[in-house]
């Protein structure tokens, strides 16, 4: 009886769990689940966001600049700037000061405008403006090792040493090093003559692949074997030159009086030809082939102008505010040689020319770059006369790549 009957009672409880119906999903708990995910994740965005503009806020003492966007800062206005950066930095100087700051997308920046600012930080505190910025694009390309992008400290002195000994070993600023860039010119010389004399005798032959075009293209490829920045500091001096004809026939008749019509260019006749010198220079000045020079970064915490610049601030120095700062230069905006020239008709250095930047980070191959622009250019200046194909004034405005380049152009280069 008493096993019968707890039979029938789980029997019962059975058959009454049976008879329930299945549990239904209940929607408001899932809205309720997905709220409070939605919650939390907005909440997560919220404080990122409040954590990159605190990052974002100028610290006490930095210097001023423009307000940017929250997260990019002042890209987008760099980017959208109808202005090349450097043109629209000296714009910025010109409101808030030789030094400001821009905000690179959370990476705090200082812009030095003007010779007076750049030597101040450059020169006086060299030390402290040596080091280099620990940017992504620089880790994964350098790791921050080598010479260039390396951090200011051992590696970098270490690896500038041997660079040094290297071109010493090499023959650099000697007599050795000369003639293999002379080598090189009259290699370059051979190749333009070689090229014209097919083009002569193809062109009657519709199918010669020999042209203008091609000649440019061959040269370029030639020039190339040297640096980026020593290749384009001659494709503007080619482009001024047919744009200034009186200016390529001075330094021709330079040429013709110190070199001859047929002698092999010297460096040793640099110092008896101040007007070339002085094109060359203004060539420098004026195009900016490097307009903001590669950036630096503070080694340790500093003052320049009253302003606080903290430890491992990126710098960027605008050496194009430099060549177009009007109280070191008249007129700036104009193409003038003879601007280098003192009364007497003699070379003059002017302070506020730094085409290879200042202080510990000059460039190392400012003496090999100077050589190789003299040298190449009274070459080709004393064999042809540059003009333009049928007057055509190519676009002047530069272009940005790895250094500040030339619009392609046209050039006829005739013997003399």
């Amino acid at each position: 009886m008493g096993c019968g009957a707890t039979g029938g009672q789980a029997g019962s409880q059975a058959a009454g769990f049976a008879a329930q119906p299945p549990a239904m999903w209940d929607p408001r708990g899932a809205e309720a689940c997905a709220a409070a995910l939605g919650g939390a994740l907005l909440l997560l965005l919220f404080a990122l966001g409040v954590r990159q503009l605190l990052k974002q806020r100028r610290p006490a003492g930095f210097p001023p600049g423009p307000s940017g966007l929250p997260f990019i800062g002042n890209i987008y206005s760099l980017a959208a700037s109808a202005e090349l950066p450097h043109v629209y930095m000296r714009k910025q100087s010109q409101a808030y000061g030789e030094i400001f700051s821009l905000d690179l997308g959370g990476i705090s920046t200082v812009v030095l405008n003007g010779y007076d600012v750049v030597k101040e930080c450059l020169v006086h505190q060299s030390e402290i403006f040596a080091d280099r910025p620990c940017l992504p694009l620089f880790k994964k390309m350098t790791k921050m090792g080598g010479l260039l992008n390396a951090r200011y400290g051992r590696g970098w002195v270490d690896h500038r040493r041997l660079a040094v000994n290297s071109f010493r070993y090499f023959g650099y600023g000697q007599k050795s090093f000369e003639s293999k860039i002379l080598e090189e010119t009259k290699f370059f010389i051979d190749a333009v003559e070689t090229y014209k004399d097919e083009m002569d005798q193809g062109q009657n032959d519709p199918s010669s692949t020999f042209s203008k075009e091609n000649l440019i293209f061959s040269v370029g490829e030639l020039i190339i074997a040297g640096t980026e920045t020593t290749t384009n500091v001659l494709r503007w001096a080619i482009l001024f030159m047919a744009l200034y004809p009186n200016i390529q026939g001075q330094v021709q008749k330079e040429i013709d009086l110190i070199m001859g019509p047929s002698g092999k260019p010297s460096w040793d006749d640099k110092c008896k030809m101040p007007y070339t010198e002085a094109v060359l220079h203004e060539v420098l000045r004026f195009c900016n082939i490097v307009p903001l020079g590669i950036f630096h970064a503070t080694s340790e915490d500093t003052v320049v102008r009253g302003y606080s610049i903290p430890k491992g601030t990126t710098v960027i120095t605008n050496l194009y505010s430099v060549h177009f700062d009007e109280k070191y230069w008249r007129d700036p905006e104009i193409f003038y040689p003879e601007r280098f020239l003192d009364s007497s008709g003699y070379f003059a250095k002017k302070e506020a020319f730094i085409p290879f930047s200042l202080g510990r980070r000059h460039c190392l191959g400012e003496q090999l770059a100077r050589m190789e622009m003299f040298l190449f250019f009274t070459a080709l200046l004393q064999r042809f006369h540059l003009h333009f194909p049928h007057e055509l004034v190519p676009n002047l405005k530069p272009r940005l790549g790895m250094t500040l380049q030339p619009q392609a152009y046209l050039i006829c280069a005739e013997r003399r």
